[in-house]
């Protein structure tokens, strides 16, 4: 688990994420599935990239993936495998 002031950070960039993405980004970004309501969404996706950039000055996919496994899974129940 991670402490309350980045916490407090994680649900600010969250919300800002989604904001953006229902103004601006949903039109310039698309996923590449069938699945039109994936359960792990892309807003999420982006969230845990830009945190684990920033928060946690890890800039490798597998090492941002590895940190969201091991401290952000309770935010994220429905994050997928590597």
């Amino acid at each position: 688990m991670i402490n309350q002031a980045k916490a407090l950070k994680l649900i600010k960039l969250y919300q800002y994420v989604c904001d953006r993405y229902e103004i601006e980004l949903q039109y310039h970004c698309q996923r590449f599935t069938n699945n039109s309501r994936p359960d792990f969404t892309d807003q999420e996706v982006m969230t845990i990239y830009l945190f684990g950039i920033y928060e946690e000055q890890r800039f490798k996919i597998k090492q941002i993936h590895k940190f969201a496994s091991d401290y952000l899974l309770g935010w994220f129940p429905k994050l997928n495998s590597y």
